[in-house]
């Protein structure tokens, strides 16, 4: 849970099918409400990159007005597929 208004750091493992931590390439975040209605689409820099396979990215839950639950979407490719992680945050006024 975080308070609307706040910044929550957002973090993704990109891995691959035998577990390994992988790089995508095109790396983007992408935020949902939760009617699964588009928000919003972050480009992700290296600089959002802690090692390899995991990025994150500091979102401002005031960014897209949002005032409840949302989700957010890391998505890129490797080896020329599709390689995404979905989660959902609960977002409240007061505690």
């Amino acid at each position: 849970m975080v308070l609307s208004g706040d910044t929550v750091r957002l973090k993704v493992e990109f891995k691959s099918f035998s577990g390994n931590l992988v790089d995508p390439e095109n790396v983007e975040l992408c935020i949902y409400d939760m009617t699964g209605l588009h928000l919003e689409t972050i480009p992700i820099a290296d600089s959002n990159r802690e090692k390899v396979g995991v990025y994150f990215y500091d979102y401002e839950t005031t960014a897209s007005g949002l005032n409840e639950s949302f989700v957010f979407e890391f998505a890129g490719s490797y080896n020329n597929k599709p390689i995404l992680a979905r989660g959902k945050v609960k977002v409240q006024f007061s505690k």
